[in-house]
C-alpha cells in the first residue's frame, strides 16, 4: 500500500481535506489501509446514498460504520467525539458548507487527542485553514491495463512537506495502490511523478 507519493498514506492523529469527483475513492483506499472500523459520516438531506457494497473492492463492507446527521453542525460534533474517543482508527466526514478555523482546529484537537485519522470530504474550493493535507482527487483518462480507472491526486496544501500530483491506480486484485507512469516515463525520471 506503499506508493512513491509524498503525503500518503495520511499522517495519523490528523485531519486532512479531499475534493474533486475522485474524493470517495480516494477515502475508500485511505480505509483499505487503515485497520478497524472506518466511520463514515453524512448529513441525512443528501439525495445520493453511499452503498457499502460499492466500496467492497476496497475494503470489507462489514468494518463501515455509516452515521447520518441532520445538519453540519451535528455530523461535526459526531465527527468530533469520535476521533477524540480514538476507538475508530479513520473518522471520514462529508462536509456541504465551509468549515471556519475554530471548527477546523476543534477536529485537529480531537485527533490529535484520540489519534485517530480524520478525513473531510469537501467541495471545491470549500477547505479549512487547519486541515493539515489537501487533495484533490479526479478520474484521469489513461490507457492502463486493468479495469480500474486512473486517478490524478494532487496534493494542494500541505502544512509540512511539499506540494505534488501522481497518476494511481486501484488493483482490486491485489488490494493495494499503484503509481501509473506517464506514457514514456518511468518514475524517477526527469518529469516524471514520483
Amino acid at each position: 500500500m506503499r506508493p512513491n507519493l509524498h503525503s500518503f498514506p495520511l499522517r495519523p492523529a490528523r485531519v486532512h481535506e479531499v475534493c474533486g469527483p475522485g474524493a470517495t475513492s480516494f477515502a475508500a483506499i485511505l480505509a483499505a489501509g487503515s485497520t478497524g472500523p472506518v466511520l463514515w459520516i453524512r448529513e441525512d438531506w443528501q439525495p445520493e446514498t453511499l452503498n457499502p457494497q460499492g466500496l467492497a473492492p476496497f475494503f470489507d463492507p462489514a468494518r463501515l460504520l455509516l452515521a447520518q446527521a441532520p445538519s453540519q453542525s451535528d455530523a461535526l460534533a459526531v465527527a468530533e467525539e469520535a476521533l477524540r474517543d480514538g476507538a475508530v482508527p479513520l473518522v471520514v466526514v462529508e462536509i456541504t458548507r465551509p468549515l471556519d478555523l475554530r471548527q477546523g482546529r476543534r477536529l485537529q484537537l480531537a485527533a490529535g487527542t484520540g489519534g485517530a485519522t480524520g478525513l473531510c470530504l469537501i467541495p471545491e474550493g470549500m477547505g479549512s485553514n487547519a486541515a493539515e493535507t489537501r487533495w484533490r482527487a479526479t478520474p484521469h483518462p489513461a490507457k492502463t491495463a486493468g479495469d480500474s480507472t486512473v486517478l490524478r491526486w494532487e496534493i494542494i496544501k500541505n502544512k509540512s512537506g511539499t506540494l505534488g500530483a501522481w497518476d494511481v491506480r486501484w488493483d482490486d486484485t491485489a488490494h493495494r495502490l499503484h503509481v501509473v507512469s506517464p506514457a514514456g516515463k518511468r518514475p524517477g525520471s526527469a518529469g516524471a511523478p514520483g
